[in-house]
């Protein structure tokens, strides 16, 4: 694998630069570095991207697309972590969207794909349930046929943004006499039909993103169903690969350890920068290698994908590599921020500004392992898919 940029790249890569610093303005910088960043505040900046045709690289350009090749997408995932952007909110344009396009019909495709790549309409995931987390399918909310419409009734949870959200996808049980993975199906559902209720859940980090949704004889239409009755856990598993993909973070895990070297080198002990104490390098080393490993395995998943495959059990290593990096990082950056990480509820900054931020991604970061499907069932599914086990 050559992975030495070629002319072209680098001009491609000299452009990206110059539109990420004029677009990122301090406001933008300063909400993300904050944790703070409003619905409002990412929409614009999904919008800033549009307008330039760069919002989603990895959809077909017959879609909306870039047209871009592997090594254009990477740069340009690298050069946003680099410039700290907002990531792009991923239920719309990384999850539903590439469902709609790959198995949804004309129609759904007219109706929904441009709103999505517009940022005019925010989307949530309804997967998980009490009692159905990683073991998915065993999901039961129900959705019975009446006439032109279904009846939706039962529970999600942590729902993220669903309080903000415009629209759900969901998947619901359409045949309660089926094998677990069989007889569910995949929804579109206005999140402003009545029946629909949102109760919301703080995180450990002081939060509100997550929530539990509760449908109550709720009627969607049978024409938001995506494909065919009854095969929505063949679309949910393509969709659950893509997000896999995504959550191992490569780019973003680069800057981390670029931060965490900044405020080592702030940061004092034994009467001397944290960044000359041997112990401390040694451990942000290894993480570093680890890191290194896990960016080339996702560069071969990338070329595996530009070759036409579709995501396939390999996007579950990304996935386990990737949060385990990504909670080491969070635990590393806690550790050179010593007690003022604890200051998480204080209306006055102790110490750097960077320590409340610190402290609340890696208290959120504890659920990295577990959303996106458990890093235990993540092997299960290596094991059986690609090891043969």
């Amino acid at each position: 694998m050559d992975i030495q940029f070629k002319p072209e790249d680098l001009a491609f890569r000299d452009e990206v630069r110059a539109f990420l610093k004029e677009k990122m303005t301090p406001e933008i910088k300063n909400a993300v570095v904050g944790g703070h960043i409003s619905k409002e505040g990412m929409i614009e900046w999904q919008k800033i991207l549009y307008a330039k045709g760069w919002v989603a690289p990895n959809w077909p350009q017959k879609y909306g697309g870039t047209g871009w090749n592997i090594t254009q997408k990477y740069i340009f995932e690298n050069e946003c972590a680099e410039a700290g952007a907002p990531a792009v909110v991923p239920f719309g344009l990384k999850m539903v969207g590439p469902v709609i396009y790959k198995f949804g019909n004309d129609e759904q495709k007219a109706r929904f794909l441009p709103d999505i790549l517009q940022s005019n309409v925010w989307w949530c995931q309804g997967y998980s349930e009490p009692g159905a987390g990683s073991d998915l399918a065993a999901l039961k909310t129900k959705a019975e046929r009446d006439g032109d419409d279904y009846i939706v009734n039962g529970q999600k949870i942590w729902t993220t943004y669903a309080q903000l959200a415009d629209w759900i996808f969901c998947l619901v049980r359409t045949d309660s006499n089926a094998k677990k993975q069989e007889g569910i199906s995949f929804l579109l559902i206005d999140m402003k039909t009545p029946g629909i209720t949102v109760r919301k859940i703080d995180s450990i980090d002081n939060q509100h993103s997550l929530n539990e949704v509760f449908f109550d004889n709720v009627r969607v239409p049978v024409a938001n169903r995506i494909g065919e009755e009854n095969q929505g856990w063949t679309y949910a598993k393509y969709l659950l690969t893509h997000e896999r993909t995504a959550i191992a973070g490569v780019p973003q895990s680069k800057k981390a350890i670029q931060s965490i070297r900044e405020m080592a080198r702030k940061e004092m002990s034994g009467g001397r920068p944290l960044i000359e104490d041997p112990v401390f390098c040694a451990k942000l080393a290894k993480i570093e290698v680890d890191l290194m490993a896990l960016e080339f395995t996702e560069l071969r998943a990338i070329a595996s994908l530009a070759s036409g495959a579709a995501p396939g059990p390999d996007s579950s290593i990304l996935k386990i590599r990737g949060t385990e990096i990504q909670q080491a990082l969070s635990e590393l950056s806690v550790e050179v921020c010593g007690h003022y990480a604890h200051a998480l509820n204080v209306e006055t900054p102790i110490g750097n500004d960077y320590a409340w931020a610190v402290s609340a991604k890696y208290l959120y970061g504890r659920a990295a392992t577990i959303y996106g499907g458990s890093n235990e069932v993540q092997k299960n599914i290596i094991a059986k898919s690609v090891l043969g086990l």
